[in-house]
């Protein structure tokens, strides 16, 4: 899709695009990023990818964050709510449940990059819209959770939602969108979609509300961000922000050697062990800086698959894996090995919880006494002759990822598994096969956690997309299992420090003895700067460096 834009401006982003690297750096004006992916979509709402995020952050702010010191805080609003300060209150639902009532206030100079007032209306809208099955906004159990809205004024409004949870405040899901400019759009619902103008026309700045606005996208190529305006913070210190997708991970260093960009994003850039490698050989020339966080790498099975569904077969699969020489070897130990989605830099993570050795006898021990036998030949059969073949997805063009499947396939084929390795551009394995489940058997991809965050969209069994919920969720696995669902729905609202905990330490091993998703490792996220770039903060969280880009700068 190729989105509006005047034949002036084009012209003018063309050339911008075709300057050579020592006239971008003399001026400074622009900042060439480089990432692996291209974003799918443009709506904050629908759909969940990692390159819409970075893009977006640059271009809208949150009602909260998480800093990069991991502790919460304001930035659409002016004060987090507080149950000293009354602004948090504790109320029972209509059911007789512990519920609780919070009011914002909106920034007073917050406005969309038209000069509209970003204000209560905006908030209605998007809450209204966001209830509705038929739109398939991503975080539905979000909308649902707000019962409903006090609009105070114009700026101020109280959420009254049904469910006390720890972390009450944190309100970064509800991403408001302009409903003077969104509204005509989604009169029907089930086209929002594809009607929305986050599609239609990207380029509209009533749309943007961050430091910078959307100028121009060439879908697949490049994203232009001009500065914004009607931004009320501190000014940005580059005119323009290019961000330009390429794929090939391979490319990208070539790109950035060559100053077809300046910046390899850290959090959508080259991988570890790419990084790693490229700085042995320019360490000199650029800045480097590795950050370790909680980003997930993983792979989802399908629990629909008849194979998938016995939990032998699971864990014969991550028995026969060497996570701890995928990291010594590939990542030079700078990527642990992880035993689950809780990472150990997080607060909460039990270091006794169930982990699984590399042992292959066992792994061909579980596969036999699942029923998948070798009769002599290399790849296993059932009773019925089927061979035990599993289709293994994951990002095309992604080095390290492609890498891994190789391992993983090698690895696998000694236990009597056959792997076939099936890639897709990155927009197509989020935007359609991962979120509607479309990968037959596993899909390895990685997801970016918020501190203390409760994994109720990825594993609650009322979070597995499906047709009839318009693909909400993010339950891609399919898992249903009661156990996980009532620790999910306690740990949220039991937030005394010891029976919390216990309450994680059952969330870790339900993970581990079910294995709905085979962990692999956690990243580092590296960051290879020019050394004139300065005020990129790395968080090691779902909430990006981009988001406070107005701090990026030149050296002096």
């Amino acid at each position: 899709m190729r989105f509006p834009i005047s034949w002036v401006f084009g012209l003018l982003a063309t050339l911008v695009l075709a300057l050579p690297l020592s006239a971008a750096t003399k001026s400074k004006d622009t900042l060439v990023i480089g990432i692996s992916q291209f974003p799918r979509n443009f709506n904050p709402n629908i759909e969940s990818m990692l390159a819409k995020s970075y893009v977006l952050a640059m271009t809208r702010r949150p009602l909260t964050v998480y800093g990069a010191d991991w502790t919460l805080e304001c930035m659409l609003c002016v004060e987090l709510p507080n149950l000293a300060k009354g602004t948090a209150k504790r109320e029972t639902t209509a059911d007789g449940k512990p519920g609780i009532a919070i009011t914002y206030t909106l920034r007073s100079d917050a406005n969309w990059g038209d000069g509209t007032p970003i204000t209560t209306r905006d908030v209605v809208f998007t809450w209204e819209l966001g209830r509705n099955r038929k739109t398939g906004f991503g975080n539905l159990e979000l909308f649902e959770r707000i019962t409903s809205i006090d609009v105070h004024d114009a700026k101020r409004f109280t959420l009254h939602v049904n469910k006390y949870t720890c972390e009450y405040a944190a309100m970064g899901g509800l991403e408001l969108l302009p409903a003077h400019i969104e509204a005509p759009h989604a009169a029907d619902p089930e086209s929002y979609r594809v009607k929305s103008a986050y599609e239609t026309d990207t380029t509209n700045p009533g749309l943007w509300y961050g430091p910078y606005k959307i100028a121009e996208v060439a879908t697949g190529s490049h994203i232009v961000l001009d500065r914004n305006p009607t931004w009320w913070g501190k000014a940005p210190a580059f005119k323009r922000i290019v961000i330009k997708a390429i794929e090939n991970t391979a490319a990208l260093t070539a790109s950035l050697l060559s100053g077809d960009i300046d910046y390899i994003a850290g959090e959508l850039g080259l991988t570890t062990d790419q990084a790693l490698a490229f700085q042995k050989r320019h360490g000199k020339t650029f800045t480097f800086q590795y950050k370790s966080g909680l980003i997930y790498e993983h792979i989802d099975l399908n629990l629909d698959s008849p194979i998938l569904k016995d939990n032998r077969v699971r864990r014969a699969l991550l028995h026969a894996i060497d996570r701890a020489a995928i990291n010594q070897q590939l990542f030079q130990g700078r990527q642990p090995v992880a035993h689950g989605q809780t990472n150990p830099l997080d607060t909460v993570y039990d270091p006794n919880g169930v982990q699984y050795a590399h042992d292959p006898a066992r792994a061909r021990k579980l596969l036999t006494e699942a029923g998948w036998k070798t009769s002599g030949k290399s790849v296993r059969q059932n009773a019925k002759g089927d061979r035990l073949q599993l289709d293994l997805m994951t990002t095309a063009g992604n080095k390290s990822r492609e890498l891994i499947q190789q391992v993983l396939q090698s690895q696998w084929r000694e236990v009597g598994v056959d792997i076939r390795i099936r890639n897709e551009p990155a927009r197509v394995f989020f935007g359609e096969t991962v979120s509607s489940r479309k990968f037959p058997h596993m899909a390895m991809y990685a997801w970016i956690s918020a501190p203390k965050g409760v994994p109720r969209t990825t594993l609650h069994s009322t979070q597995i997309p499906a047709k009839d919920n318009g693909w909400s969720g993010q339950n891609y696995p399919g898992f249903a299992n009661a156990a996980m669902d009532k620790v999910l729905d306690e740990v949220e609202v039991v937030c005394e420090d010891k029976p919390n905990k216990a309450l994680w330490r059952d969330l870790q091993r339900i993970y581990a003895e079910e294995l709905p998703v085979l962990p692999l490792y956690f990243r580092a996220n590296p960051f290879i700067m020019p050394k004139w770039l300065k005020g990129v903060t790395p968080t090691g969280h779902q909430f990006t460096s981009a988001l406070w880009v107005e701090h990026w700068r030149v050296a002096p």
